[in-house]
């Protein structure tokens, strides 16, 4: 898969020698293969360029059909047979750099509202920036002083409040964007380089599906390669920050200042409290509560509620509370004696 060209442009392919100079590694492996793209170990085809940065992913390094892998030496063997192979002592910076040199986010070039509105009932507001190749459907609008990214897709009867910056993000009918909103940022990602950590370049979408109700400075970021996907009829509150590659279900509701790292799956009808937190790359299963200022460090069962950190099922939680609370008691009173 190519990231998606409304939002990145992919450059001139390069050979395996050219890599290996670029990103500072040491060619095991040879091909006549041009590289056009990168990819993860998992959706890599014959022209695409992937990497190994942990060895828990060895199964997806043998399986790969990329044309070319960068890893450690210690895993050469592991790597398919047709395969050319770079060696680095840094595979996910090298991997960063070859994204830099293969793609390139489309730059904002500002366009007028008859090529991007659908018809005259869009409203676009004094200040708003519309970038090439958005498209805004029928009936919505477009608050002073927001800018619509190239390649942007709004469906209809949509509410974009002011000061909201929209990119590389595909939104549906009926969504509401409440003032100083940041959708499709660069996700959050660094690896550690030669000489210290590296921006690892962001390649993926947001998707916010119907009826999703987006709150004030709240921040969704894109994809680091998949998408970050807002289900249907998701209310988030102000203030809320949902980190890149999250898959979020329908009917949620997230309280605010609620943060949400990376790689997080969470089911159907899930509740937030406010100040709530959640590690990478969890799951939160269908209609499951999360309590105010929880701390989620593990996996939570469909239909359990969870609170403290780290966040337990209340039931334990509160247990344990009372039995703190009880210690704590008795301690006070010896030292009363």
């Amino acid at each position: 898969m190519t990231p998606d060209a409304r939002f990145f442009d992919t450059l001139s392919p390069l050979g395996i020698d050219d890599l290996a100079a670029l990103t500072g590694g040491e060619v095991v492996r040879t091909s006549d293969v041009r590289i056009a793209r990168v990819a993860p170990l998992a959706t890599a085809d014959g022209r695409a360029v992937a990497f190994l940065g942990d060895r828990k992913f060895l199964g997806a390094l043998q399986a790969t059909s990329a044309g070319c892998v960068i890893l450690p030496r210690e895993a050469v063997d592991a790597a398919p047979a047709g395969a050319a192979i770079i060696v680095s002592r840094t595979p996910q910076a090298a991997w960063a750099a070859s994204a830099v040199a293969l793609h390139r986010p489309v730059g904002l070039t500002a366009t007028s509202a008859a090529d991007v509105c659908e018809d005259d009932s869009v409203v676009v507001e004094s200040g708003a920036i519309l970038g090439r190749g958005a498209r805004i459907g029928r009936g919505s609008r477009i608050g002073a002083n927001s800018v619509i990214g190239p390649g942007v897709q709004i469906g209809r009867d949509c509410d974009v409040g002011p000061n909201v910056t929209v990119r590389f993000a595909l939104i549906g009918d009926r969504v509401k964007i409440y003032a100083g909103a940041r959708l499709g940022e660069a996700g959050f990602g660094a690896a550690g380089g030669a000489t210290g950590p590296v921006d690892v370049p962001q390649l993926g979408r947001v998707i916010i599906q119907d009826g999703v109700t987006i709150g004030a400075n709240t921040c969704i970021d894109r994809g680091a390669f998949d998408d970050t996907v807002i289900g249907e009829n998701t209310k988030i509150d102000n203030l809320v920050m949902i980190a890149h590659n999250c898959v979020i279900g329908r009917n949620c509701l997230i309280a605010g200042q609620t943060g949400i790292s990376g790689s997080v799956t969470i089911g159907d009808g899930v509740m937030f409290g406010g100040q709530a937190g959640v590690g990478d790359h969890f799951r939160i299963g269908v209609g499951a509560r999360v309590a105010a200022g929880a701390g989620v460090l593990a996996d939570i069962p469909a239909g359990e509620t969870w609170s403290g950190y780290p966040a337990k099922p209340i039931r334990q939680f509160l247990r344990e509370t009372v039995w703190v609370s009880k210690q704590a008691g008795r301690k006070r009173e010896r030292t009363d004696d």
